[in-house]
């Protein structure tokens, strides 16, 4: 078994370089055929969210893949990828909808609005985050946990097998978010 990366935009190369750094066996996603490959999860990278609902659909990926997360199949979603997951986005379209998340897009700004800090994430202790053109959560429903929070903004949350960051853990040196995913969320299956 092995964790697909969706790959039409983003940093899907550097989640894939993380992943194989833990030992876990990845692909990645580019058109249908794609995902009929056995997965044990799904990693969603940053991009432009809207250019990535508007492939998914085009390349008929967006419904066998939401069919799949909507069934249990552990996701986690980074910048764009927490707007494609998000029940409502401020700004724009919902696309998989499956957290109870609402979300502002572009909330720090254009490129210039990137920054790094470190910050605590419930679960994994302190880690760094970069933030690029990074979405934040506006508010999180009932079903939603909160799990860090950075100047008062959520900008990391988990819902049952979904996890979720605004900034990318991926372009940092720190595995302990990636190993989170596949330890806590994925509920270990990557050790098979």
């Amino acid at each position: 078994m092995a964790f697909g990366i969706l790959a039409l935009q983003g940093g899907f190369a550097e989640h894939g370089a993380m992943l194989g750094r833990l030992g876990a066996e990845h692909f990645e996603i580019r058109q249908l055929r794609d995902i009929q490959r056995p997965m044990d999860g799904l990693l969603l990278p940053g991009g432009e969210s809207t250019v990535i609902a508007k492939l998914l659909k085009e390349l008929g990926l967006f419904q066998p893949l939401r069919e799949k997360i909507q069934a249990g199949l552990p996701v986690f979603g980074t910048c764009a990828g927490l707007i494609l997951l998000a029940q409502q986005v401020e700004g724009g379209e919902p696309c998989f909808a499956t957290m109870d998340i609402s979300v502002k897009r572009n909330a720090y700004g254009r490129q210039l609005g990137s920054f790094f800090t470190e910050g605590r994430m419930e679960g994994v202790g302190r880690v760094p985050m970069t933030f690029i053109r990074a979405p934040y959560i506006a508010a999180a429903g009932e079903k939603a946990q909160v799990l860090a929070q950075v100047n008062g903004h959520i900008v990391a949350a988990r819902q049952g097998r979904q996890l979720v960051t605004a900034f990318h853990p991926e372009l940092n040196d720190d595995l302990s978010i990636h190993r989170w995913f596949l330890d806590e969320v994925a509920q270990g299956l990557w050790k098979r």
